[in-house]
């Protein structure tokens, strides 16, 4: 058996934790308006969605992830524009831009000459393969989602608690909208190396989900589930290299028990599902 210390003298390994960090800290802010705001079909869209954007990068000859990324910024972009012209239901565009990204994605790598490309990476991840490329990109998108959210944070609580008031108090709704679609499109395609297109939404949301009864402010919420997301990726990493098991699979099983154990101590307590938590301010 492996000691823990040779473990973390492996630089792979040590790729793979900073990418967990980053991909926790990203989860705990951005996860925590998905939680809050009740747009986890938006994650859930956006993710599958963003599979068009990786057919293209293999049609073009591009890196997957960097079309993947232009994808699903874009589509973030489109929904916001929708949402605020036709007024159309947003699990509508959603529904649309899932079915018709995979689509694309599927047409692109039929078409794309050659051998058609391994995609279980894309699907579920393997934390344990991630670049150095791709844990600085990371770690850029994580120091820059933090910095946005420091500085709109009052903003950002106002639009999320309630979306009228902000109107009246001047706060441009829609462009704060936008900004969390296009945060969350950033976010799920970064998460995408960590557990795949087919487990983002589990990853994104679950480590909000468990804390949000349990804090008081947004604030609180996000360190909250930063800190299990952390937890949570870090056991995964470990597991998954110690057994030779799928890392995305593990990480996404371990947040799911988190969960599940987080609710469990919830009833204990006596707390009823309309009782306390941000979510209720």
């Amino acid at each position: 058996m492996i000691e823990i210390g040779e473990i973390l003298t492996y630089t792979f390994f040590q790729y793979a934790l900073l990418a967990g960090f980053c991909a926790s800290i990203l989860c705990g802010v951005v996860g925590t308006i998905v939680v809050a705001k009740q747009m986890s079909a938006v994650s859930g869209g956006i993710a599958h969605a963003s599979f068009g954007g990786i057919g293209l990068g293999y049609f073009l000859g591009v890196d997957p992830f960097l079309t993947a990324t232009v994808f699903s910024l874009g589509l973030a972009g489109i929904a916001a524009m929708l949402l605020r012209m036709i007024q159309e239901r947003m699990d509508t565009l959603i529904a649309a831009f899932w079915a018709g990204g995979m689509a694309l994605g599927i047409i692109c790598i039929s078409r794309t000459p050659g051998y058609a490309p391994d995609l279980f990476g894309y699907l579920f991840g393997n934390i344990l393969m991630v670049s150095g490329e791709q844990v600085l990109a990371m770690t850029l998108l994580t120091i820059s989602t933090v910095i946005i959210v420091a500085l709109c944070y009052q903003e950002l609580t106002s639009v999320i608690v309630d979306e009228e008031f902000s109107e009246v108090m001047g706060i441009s709704v829609s462009m704060y909208i936008c900004l969390f679609l296009l945060l969350i499109a950033l976010t799920v395609v970064m998460l995408i190396s960590v557990v795949g297109i087919i487990l983002v939404i589990a990853l994104l949301t679950l480590p909000a989900a468990g804390v949000r009864w349990h804090c008081k402010s947004l604030r609180g919420m996000m360190i909250a589930a930063s800190c299990v997301g952390i937890g949570c990726t870090f056991l995964g990493i470990m597991f998954s290299f110690l057994f030779d098991l799928p890392s995305g699979a593990i990480i996404i099983l371990i947040c799911i028990a988190w969960y599940a154990l987080s609710r469990a101590c919830l009833h204990l307590r006596g707390y009823s599902k309309k009782g306390s938590g941000f979510a209720n301010t």
